[in-house]
């Protein structure tokens, strides 16, 4: 269930659609606000392939992004959205992984967080533009969830300050019983990326959450949510505080379809891509 934060950022959203001047900046009542492009449109996925999350997610930050960063677009060749991403894919994501052996960057399968910041950054090459990293967003050794969110709010907002906006890696776990073993286990369903353009500029002491605005290349729509400390216990035994962050995206249909009845599944914050 979406908390009743999101809800009270209604204004942000509406504020959101209003600014379009194409540049990076604080809006009045505190919020750090990625302004829309006039006339850009997010590219959708399903142009491609089902699979081309990751590649569509970068072209979605650098058009989504200044001046700067729209130079790393411009230099993909193509006339449309799907003529570009074919053009991301086949000549970048189709070299080798130096993660992992003998598989090229992307497959069906998809591609992991290092791939793609290889990727993009192969994109920047040339166009005078710094170096884009990639981080882990599950809680370090002796790490408690503020401090998790904090970071997470932390990383993402720098992103946007600078310019670019974050691709955010998701993951749908099930907590299911399988393979003879009574004891559920978590288990990854599905991964998705997302583009995320706008978040608070800050956190409230002692929030449990912070609103964002996304772009799900998964036909290529602007949607509202929340990134959360979880309630439950997510990928660790009950009683026990979570170690990661949980997408309370309504929109997101990622892995949904194979959740099965009675089982209990969240979408988890697990890894970040931008400038910081």
């Amino acid at each position: 269930m979406i908390s009743g934060s999101l809800a009270r950022n209604r204004n942000f959203f509406a504020l959101l659609l209003l600014l379009m001047s194409g540049m990076i900046t604080w809006a009045d009542d505190g919020l750090h606000v990625a302004a829309m492009l006039g006339k850009a449109q997010p590219a959708n996925q399903l142009l491609v392939s089902g699979n081309a999350c990751g590649p569509t997610s970068l072209l979605n930050s650098f058009r989504f992004g200044n001046q700067d960063w729209q130079r790393a677009l411009l230099a993909v060749s193509g006339e449309n959205d799907k003529q570009r991403i074919l053009t991301i894919i086949r000549e970048i994501g189709m070299r080798p992984s130096k993660y992992l052996t003998g598989r090229p960057r992307w497959s069906r399968k998809g591609i992991n967080i290092a791939d793609l910041c290889d990727m993009g950054n192969e994109m920047t090459r040339g166009q005078m533009l710094p170096i884009i990293s990639q981080e882990v967003f599950i809680a370090k050794a002796r790490e408690g969830q503020q401090a998790l969110l904090s970071r997470v709010h932390q990383r993402l907002a720098r992103s946007l300050q600078k310019g670019l906006p974050p691709i955010v890696s998701l993951r749908r776990y099930v907590l299911r019983a399988s393979g003879g073993n009574p004891t559920p286990q978590w288990v990854v369903l599905e991964a998705h990326f997302i583009t995320l353009v706008s978040l608070p500029k800050k956190l409230e002491r002692g929030a449990q959450s912070f609103a964002v605005q996304y772009i799900d290349p998964w036909g290529g729509k602007m949607h509202q949510g929340e990134i959360a400390i979880p309630e439950q216990a997510v990928l660790t035994e009950v009683g026990t505080p979570s170690p990661c962050l949980i997408a309370q995206f309504p929109n997101l249909s990622v892995g949904r379809k194979l959740v099965k009845k009675g089982e209990v599944s969240y979408v988890v914050v697990s890894a970040g891509l931008g400038r910081w």
